[in-house]
């Protein structure tokens, strides 16, 4: 999603986070982050209405959001859209046994029969709200995520009236007027106490690096190698495994211009947090406690995407 610029005028300046915050005393709750993540999607749909004309294009964007946070022994990761969080972990609570990989996030895709049934059932008067278009199923047969901030003219009306979006809602499907959000910001939430010894690190990462990597192949790359850098490998192992798939040689892969590459793999983003419960003094004598890489070669928005043909 585009990071917006305010505008001129005298918009309401508003920090969801900052705010939610001081209403519970600083601490960290599932209930603030759900708070932070509907506070922060209609700030940006605030800021939309503020700078119509402006941002129409932004009116047709939107993001998934994942977050991890820790407090105290406890770790929180939400989640709205298909990005995901991996716990590595040792198998047994005593000794050093193998590493395995936890998955700590639920995602939103209707590629899941689950997530279609989910959609269906909250919207039983549309028997098109999940269609299958484009060799993927797709909300309104635009975009696979049901929950995300952003998406604006899939939660409200008034958006629909931009020419940028008009062009995404041509089809019979996304045509029909909304009676109701057929997309959300509300995050799925997951809690875990974590345990010194045993939670080693997390993997934080978007669609477009798990479509090509398993859970446990993500856990084995990053307990495997060095701290420095390893976000990087992961990024170049997916983009390996994508240049695989489609028999070309990764050198070719990267030298296709963003959009075209778009039919080849998605966006690619991973953060690796290590938790380093155990001990301070190790922790500092192994390095790094965050390593992050990404791969953006899509354009940055839905009209842009649209507009290359992709």
């Amino acid at each position: 999603m585009a990071t917006p610029t305010a505008p001129a005028s005298s918009a309401p300046a508003y920090s969801p986070s900052s705010t939610l915050a001081a209403e519970q005393g600083g601490a960290v709750t599932a209930d603030v982050i759900r708070k932070a993540f509907l506070a922060a999607d209609e700030e940006y749909l605030k800021l939309l209405r503020w700078s119509l004309p402006n941002m129409s294009r932004e009116a047709a964007s939107g993001s998934c959001c994942l977050l991890g946070a820790i407090s105290g022994d406890t770790l929180y990761v939400a989640n709205a859209g298909d990005s995901r969080a991996v716990l590595g972990r040792r198998a047994a609570t005593v000794g050093r046994g193998p590493v395995v990989a936890e998955r700590l996030s639920t995602e939103h895709n209707v590629a899941s029969e689950e997530v279609r049934r989910q959609l269906a059932a909250l919207h039983p008067d549309d028997g098109e709200i999940v269609v299958h278009a484009r060799g993927a199923w797709r909300v309104k047969e635009i975009i696979q995520v049901t929950r995300s901030i952003g998406d604006g003219y899939l939660k409200t009306p008034e958006f629909r009236r931009d020419p940028a979006v008009q062009r995404l809602c041509s089809s019979r499907a996304a045509a029909v007027e909304l009676t109701r959000p057929v997309v959300t910001a509300e995050p799925s939430i997951h809690t875990r106490k974590l345990k010194p010894g045993v939670d080693l690190f997390v993997v934080f990462a978007s669609d477009g690096l798990w479509e090509h990597l398993s859970d446990d192949a993500a856990v084995q790359l990053v307990s495997k190698n060095p701290r420095r850098g390893v976000a990087e490998r992961l990024v170049q192992a997916a983009l390996e495994e994508a240049a695989r798939k489609r028999e070309v040689r990764l050198g070719d892969l990267r030298r296709i211009e963003r959009g075209v590459r778009r039919h080849f793999h998605e966006d690619i983003a991973a953060v690796v947090v290590f938790l380093d419960l155990d001990d301070g003094r190790r922790a500092r004598r192994r390095g790094k406690v965050v390593d992050s890489s990404s791969c953006s070669n899509t354009p940055p928005d839905v009209y842009s995407f649209f507009n290359s043909g992709a």
